[in-house]
């Protein structure tokens, strides 16, 4: 799964307002960053076999750093600690939670659509309910969860040009959900782990941009942005 994890990204920032929006962009696909970072140095492992399912050529045949239930935990427990020792001293236990349940939120979905291959520990017992090999559900279910998530957002985004703007960010995505299930297969699986790098920093960066830095993520509804702290637009 890909674009459906940022409707998870927008229901996190949108439900805790000190969680930015580029934050929580980062936070649910962590797993998938350090899947990319673990295969460039060859620490996990992937090849490229077309077929393997109808919507991903992908045999993610040993992962068990990252995409193990036991893994998804740890980068969950890891991301909520290191966000409230960051919080000091306040703490904000509710949003560092909140972090790490959209960081765990990674493997739910995955395991929605992955073929057997996510361990539940080690590279051991390994499951999936298998949606990519249904690609019109597997895509209709994606483009759902992230346009849930993405209209729950937007409601809140003040201002007819930044909501615009937005709107044409959500556009975007949705053409490259489009694209991966669509398009031809990476070339290699170093490929497709540098690809993913790229485009998670890449999303991240457009979330920043639209959306800001500033705790809160999306204001509250009705509420005008103050003086000053209008986000500017992609550069």
């Amino acid at each position: 799964m890909f674009v459906g994890h940022y409707g998870v990204s927008f229901v996190a920032s949108r439900a805790d307002r000190k969680l930015p929006l580029w934050l929580t962009f980062l936070s649910v696909q962590w797993v998938d960053v350090m899947w990319a970072i673990f295969v460039l140095l060859g620490i996990e492992k992937a090849r490229i076999v077309p077929g393997i399912t109808a919507a991903n050529p992908l045999d993610l045949y040993f992962m068990p750093y990252t995409h193990s239930l036991t893994a998804a935990l740890g980068w969950s427990l890891l991301a909520t600690l290191v966000f409230a020792w960051l919080a000091r001293p306040a703490g904000q236990w509710k949003s560092a939670w909140v972090l790490g349940a959209s960081v765990f939120s990674h493997w739910v979905l995955d395991f929605i659509v992955h073929r057997p291959d996510l361990p539940l520990y080690d590279d051991s017992v390994k499951v999936g309910l298998g949606l990519w090999n249904h690609p019109a559900p597997a895509f209709l279910l994606e483009a759902a969860i992230f346009l849930g998530g993405f209209a729950l957002y937007w409601r809140c985004v003040p201002g007819t040009t930044r909501r615009i703007v937005f709107a044409l960010f959500g556009a975007f995505l949705l053409l490259v959900h489009v694209a991966m299930f669509f398009g031809p297969p990476p070339e290699s699986t170093r490929q497709a782990a540098f690809m993913a790098l790229i485009s998670y920093a890449a999303f991240a960066w457009g979330a920043y941009r639209i959306a800001g830095d500033r705790s809160g993520g999306a204001p509250a509804a009705g509420a005008a942005a103050p003086a000053g702290t209008e986000a500017p637009g992609p550069a």
